[in-house]
């Protein structure tokens, strides 16, 4: 029987592991379709951001209580991977809790090891109240950013699948501990399992506490299993893509928006009084293409703003912090993330169905996200400054709008008042250069 457990254990192991990693590179892929973009500079900053922002949530904590739920749910979830070690060895060897019988009777290795399982236990009870927390969160109270119209259908039934999943999972493993617990009360000594769990359960049969620890460490390990197949499908991929996201994340100053180079070199053009913007490339280099201004589509977009979409937490900060949503304009900055992230997975569907030629005719700009969202954006940077993993919608947003207006010439009429002043008076305003000063002698 033994045996038979193994062999079934390492089976499920390869064709887990095997599917995730097939949807991996699939993400991966999808996030390749985007632009080159250089940001390996400075690594020393790099790491300090993943280990502050990525790791230490240190952005979580602009909002302090449901930053302590998620912490409690966080560092559970990356202790109780302890606990999977051993599950693994057994599951493989056809052990049962071989760590613990390999330090047995060591006093000081055998406590490490009562601790760490009470530490997860304790932890676990606390993730517990965080779930809770959250499931009367996005329910009960209906916070307004878990209500808005983006968070419907699928992303609704995401946000309330991976609580329902940590019930499951903590159950689990009470199951499985307090059963052990009720079968060595003597020699096992787990804080809660051991003192609530186990004497709950100390009156049942010895062969039905068998089947509750099997049914809990099968349980548990299985959605574990489950759970890494479904991360790359949900919002809760953030898990794993906020380190590499907040590791490449953009060092420029806040506030920097990109100019686009072919754009600066004809502006520099036209300030040099000697230069000929006639003359043939020097010996050695080709003429470049015409640049694309903006970006109408992902492709057009940098493999990090694809990066960015994939990272997406959906939890709306940034859309509760965007004045244009706040004053009920249809631009959520969370959307352009979410409309991103479902363009990559559309054009990747089509390629697998129909071949790598595949063409749809339909664009992210226009067909995902409309000119009255790109419109709504008054560039603040709140959006930015809020993400909890330092993803920038406004760089995708200001993308769009670029191409929007330089490639389509789709712009309202104040805004081309505007771009003409600029053009031909070096100000917003209709006035000349020589008059921009005479605001001052009215002061006198």
């Amino acid at each position: 029987m033994a045996i038979i457990s193994q062999i079934a254990f390492a089976l499920i192991m390869i064709v887990t592991f095997g599917l995730f990693a097939k949807k991996a590179k699939e993400i991966y892929d999808n996030i390749s379709m985007g632009q080159a973009e250089d940001l390996t500079d400075n690594p020393q900053q790099r790491l300090k951001n993943m280990l502050l922002v990525a790791l230490g949530q240190k952005k979580m904590f602009r909002l302090t209580v449901p930053a302590m739920l998620h912490l409690f749910v966080y560092v559970a979830f990356l202790i109780t991977q302890l606990e999977l070690v051993e599950i693994f060895i057994d599951g493989l060897a056809g052990t049962h809790r071989i760590l613990l019988h390999s330090v047995e009777g060591i006093g000081f290795l055998e406590g490490i090891y009562f601790f760490i399982i009470s530490f997860i236990e304790i932890l676990s009870v606390l993730a517990l109240v965080a779930t809770f927390a959250f499931l009367a969160r996005r329910n009960l109270l209906k916070i307004p950013r878990f209500t808005k119209s983006e968070m419907t259908g699928w992303p609704k039934l995401d946000g309330n699948l991976i609580l329902y999943f940590e019930i499951y999972l903590v159950t689990c493993i009470f199951m499985m501990n307090g059963a052990d617990a009720a079968l060595h009360p003597e020699a096992y000594g787990f804080a809660i399992s051991s003192t609530i769990v186990g004497p709950l359960l100390s009156a049942l049969p010895e062969s039905t506490l068998h089947l509750i620890e099997r049914i809990g460490w099968w349980g548990h390990i299985l959605g574990v299993f489950a759970f890494l197949n479904y991360l790359p499908y949900s919002k809760h991929l953030h898990i794993m893509l906020a380190f590499p996201n907040t590791y490449f994340a953009r060092l420029k100053p806040f506030g920097t928006i990109d100019n686009m180079p072919a754009v600066t070199k004809e502006l520099k053009l036209m300030m040099d009084p000697n230069a000929d913007p006639y003359a043939a490339p020097a010996e050695g280099e080709e003429e470049a293409a015409p640049a694309k201004f903006g970006a109408k589509d992902v492709e057009d977009l940098s493999w990090k703003n694809l990066l960015d979409a994939y990272s997406c937490t959906e939890c709306g900060r940034c859309t509760a912090a965007c004045p244009a949503n706040r004053t009920e304009k249809l631009l959520s900055p969370r959307k352009i993330m979410m409309d991103t992230r479902d363009r990559m997975e559309d054009i990747a569907k089509g390629r697998k169905e129909h071949g790598p030629d595949f063409v749809d005719n339909k664009k992210l700009l226009g067909d995902y996200i409309s000119v009255e969202e790109l419109r709504a954006c008054t560039t603040c940077q709140a959006c930015v400054q809020e993400c909890p993993i330092m993803i920038n919608p406004l760089d995708i947003i200001v993308q769009l709008r670029r191409a929007l207006i330089m490639e389509d010439s789709n712009s309202p009429e104040e805004w081309n008042l505007m771009f003409s002043n600029i053009e031909n008076n070096a100000a917003p305003w209709q006035f000349s250069q020589q008059d921009r000063d005479k605001w001052v002698d009215e002061l006198k």
